[in-house]
Order: structure tokens, then sequence, then C-alpha cells
């Protein structure tokens, strides 16, 4: 499965940071109750590589992936715990090698049209918009499509149910990212069918 076909899974891919693997099992299962098929881990925390492997064995049905990959070290540690796919904030040169040895499905940040025809020119059509909001969100995106339109973006940071819309609306967009499926608030309180009904409006 190629990246473009990842983000094509859903219109959401939520974006999640986990302290523990109970947790990360207990938000999965409520987010594919509502319908979210396709799931990015962040590398922010001690618990995510393991996270990764217990949800990779838990729900054969999802797609797992990591983010904040910076370095081919942790690109090869989530390979080995089973993520099908990579994102990072930007595209450092250090990770081209690894990245062309283990083929694996990858999403590069960019913030800037040069940023964007660089990725472009690396083989990656598929890229993220990050941090979205803060370079210029929707009105970027519907700058670049004309000189940019073979490039597909996955826009993350500063997307909630409020603004989400306005950019899948735009024809360079494949699906936003965001943690506003698995709040802080609902994952502390253990409100796993408020997390479940996030899902489900998001995918509607």
């Amino acid at each position: 499965m190629d990246t473009l076909a990842i983000l094509k899974r859903g219109p959401v891919m939520p974006v999640m940071v986990i302290q523990s693997v109970d947790e990360a099992l207990q938000v999965t299962r409520a987010l594919l109750d509502g319908g979210i098929n396709t799931f990015e881990i962040t590398l922010r925390t001690p618990a995510a590589l393991d996270g990764v492997r217990e949800l990779v064995n838990a729900f054969p049905q999802a797609l797992i992936g990591v983010g904040t990959v910076r370095d081919a070290g942790q690109l090869e540690a989530a390979l080995q715990a089973g993520a099908r796919f990579a994102i990072s904030p930007g595209l450092p040169a250090a990770l081209l090698p690894a990245l062309a040895a283990n083929q694996v499905p990858f999403l590069p940040g960019v913030a800037t049209p040069t940023e964007a025809m660089n990725a472009f020119d690396a083989g990656f059509s598929a890229q993220k918009l990050f941090p979205a909001e803060a370079v210029g969100g929707v009105s970027l995106l519907k700058s670049l499509h004309s000189p940019l339109p073979d490039i597909v973006f996955c826009p993350t940071g500063g997307i909630d149910a409020t603004n989400a819309a306005a950019y899948l609306a735009l024809p360079n967009v494949a699906c936003v990212g965001g943690s506003w499926l698995a709040p802080g608030h609902l994952v502390q309180a253990k409100d796993w069918a408020g997390i479940t009904a996030l899902a489900a409006a998001a995918i509607a």
C-alpha cells in the first residue's frame, strides 16, 4: 500500500500521544468503534514503541503507523515494532537512505513551497503540511494547488472539528490529522464512549 492509499483510507487520521500501552489499547478500540482505521502513534513518549507493538497484535484490521520520526534509528525501531508507515515533521537528509532501504510508506512534513518541491523531487508526492494552521492553513493550500497540482497533502497542526471540513473540501487534501479525536480530558476520564462519538462525528 502506498502513502496516498493510506491517506485515503479515511478523512481523519488521529495523532496519538500515548502514556501507557493500556491507554493506547483503550483509545484505539474506541476510535475503531467510531469508524477510524488509520492511526499515527507519535514517538514522543517512552510507551510509544511498546504501544505500536501491542496495537499491531491486538487490532490486525487497523493500519498502525508512527509519527514524529526524526532519524534512521527511530524508523528502524518503529518498523521492528510493526509500524506500517511513518510520518515526520520534516524531511531530514539523514532519513533518506533508511527510507530508500526499507521502502516504507512515508509522509514528510513541509511548511513552504520550496520544501514541498524538494520533497516531491525526493520522490514524495504525498506530504504533511505542518504546522498547518500556523503556516497558512486553508489559504496556503489553496495557493499551492495551482503551481503544485501533483502534490497531495495531509495537513496537521491546529486542526479540529471546527475547521476540518474546510480542509477536506480542498482538492489537494487527502485527509487531515489531529489530536482532537482523543482529547486528554476524555482519556483521563476513561470516557471511551465519548471518544467513539467524536470519531463517528469526524467520519460523518
